[in-house]
C-alpha cells in the first residue's frame, strides 16, 4: 500500500508562512510579547499585531494555559466514547454535562460513535458517582457507554474548565489567577492586578509561584474548529504480542511527522488507554479521505498482526469546553511509551 503521510495539507497552503509561524510561537508560549515575536520573525510589531487580530477573528484563537492535572489533584482522567440509539437533544445534553465540574470537554462525532467526553475528577468516588449519574441521564437515548482510563499521554492536552479549577485545593488567590489566565493567558501583570484587585508585586509573586510549583506546564493557544479542516478522532483496540514495540515504532513514523510551520499540527492528541479501548488519537486533515491516505490507514496496517480493531469519526459540534487546536513541534512533544515482553526481576516495582 502506498502511504503518503509526508504530503502537505491543502489547508496549510492557504495561509501565509508568517501567519503560521506566529501560531507556532503563540502555541509554545502565548505570553510572548509582540515585540519579541516581531524580532524573531524579522517583521514590524504592527504587522504582528495585525496578524494576531486576524487569527483571533478568523479562527477564534484564545490564549489559555496547559495545566498539570495531577499537580492540581486531578488523578482520574477518562475518555468516554458513546453511541446512541435515539436522536440526541443536544441542548439538554449540554446542560446535563455542565452540571458537574468533572467533564472537561465534550463533542459530537459523525462516524462509528456519536459523542466523546474527556473527564477528570479529584477522587475516584466522585468520578464513579458522576459516571453512574450520566448513564442514568442518557438511558432514555439508548446510550452505549465505553469508558477508558487515560494511562499515558503521548501528545497534547485538553483545556480545563474554570469550574474544575475552583474545586481544587489551591488558595483563593492562586485559583482566581489561574482562572484569569485560563481565559486569557496574554493578560499582563498590570491587567491582572486591576482585575484581581491585587498589588502588582503580589500578582507577579503568585504567577511565579504557580509556574515554579508546576501547576502550569506552559501558556498556549486554542482555536475553534477551522472551516475546511476535517478533525478526526479514533479509538483503537489491539493486543500487544511479540513484535509489538517494532510495530509501534513504525506507526509513530506517521504520527510524529508534521509539515513545516503548519497552521494546525496534524496530530493534536494521542493517549494510551486502559479499559474499553487501548488508544485514542485526534488529528487534523483536509478531509476524511486524506486522513486515511496520509496516516490513519498506515497506522492501522502496522497494528494489523496485533488484532487491531478501530472505531472512528469526524468531530461535529463542540458541546462543552475547548479543543486543543494549535501548532506544536510534534517530534519534540511526543512522549514515547516503551513496551517490553520481558519482566525485569531486579526491580521491586512494575
Amino acid at each position: 500500500m502506498n502511504h503518503e503521510y509526508d504530503i502537505e495539507s491543502d489547508f496549510n497552503k492557504k495561509y501565509a508562512l508568517l501567519t503560521r509561524r506566529i501560531v507556532r510561537l503563540l502555541s509554545e508560549n502565548s505570553r510572548m510579547p509582540v515585540a519579541e515575536i516581531a524580532r524573531k520573525l524579522h517583521v514590524s510589531r504592527t504587522t504582528v499585531k495585525d496578524r494576531i487580530n486576524r487569527l483571533e477573528t478568523q479562527f477564534g484563537m484564545k490564549y489559555t494555559v496547559e495545566i498539570n492535572e495531577p499537580e492540581l489533584g486531578l488523578n482520574h482522567p477518562h475518555l468516554i466514547e458513546v453511541k446512541f440509539k435515539k436522536k440526541l437533544d443536544l441542548e439538554k445534553l449540554s446542560a446535563a454535562l455542565s452540571q458537574s465540574y468533572i467533564p472537561q470537554v465534550a463533542f459530537t462525532v459523525n462516524g462509528d460513535y456519536d459523542l466523546v467526553i474527556y473527564a477528570n475528577a479529584f477522587s475516584e468516588d466522585e468520578y464513579v458517582h458522576w459516571n453512574m449519574a450520566m448513564l442514568v441521564e442518557l438511558s432514555e437515548y439508548g446510550a452505549t457507554w465505553h469508558t477508558s482510563e487515560v494511562a499515558h499521554r503521548h501528545l497534547g492536552f485538553f483545556p480545563l474548565r474554570n469550574e474544575t479549577i475552583m474545586k481544587s485545593k489551591l488558595d483563593d488567590n492562586s485559583k482566581m489567577m489561574l482562572i484569569r489566565l485560563n481565559g486569557n493567558a496574554r493578560l499582563n501583570f498590570q491587567q491582572l492586578s486591576k482585575m484581581l484587585g491585587m498589588h502588582f508585586n503580589t500578582v507577579k509573586y503568585n504567577f511565579d509561584k504557580l509556574m515554579k510549583a508546576g501547576y502550569i506546564k506552559r501558556t498556549t493557544v486554542s482555536m475553534d474548529l477551522v472551516e475546511g479542516v476535517s478533525f478526526m478522532t479514533l479509538f483503537d483496540d489491539y493486543t500487544p504480542t511479540k513484535g509489538f514495540e517494532a510495530s509501534s515504532a513504525m506507526a509513530r513514523q506517521a504520527i510524529k511527522f508534521d509539515e513545516a510551520n503548519p497552521l494546525i499540527s496534524r496530530y493534536l492528541l494521542s493517549t494510551t488507554l486502559i479499559g474499553s479501548h487501548t488508544l485514542f488519537i485526534m488529528s487534523a486533515f483536509d478531509s476524511k479521505a486524506a486522513a486515511h491516505r496520509c496516516g490513519l490507514d498506515y497506522h492501522k496496517e502496522m497494528y494489523a498482526k496485533h488484532g487491531a480493531k478501530r472505531s472512528e469519526g469526524e468531530i461535529g459540534k463542540l458541546l462543552l469546553g475547548r479543543l486543543p487546536i494549535r501548532s506544536v513541534d510534534i517530534k519534540n512533544e511526543y512522549r514515547t511509551l516503551k513496551w517490553t515482553t520481558e519482566i525485569d526481576t531486579s526491580r521491586s516495582t512494575v
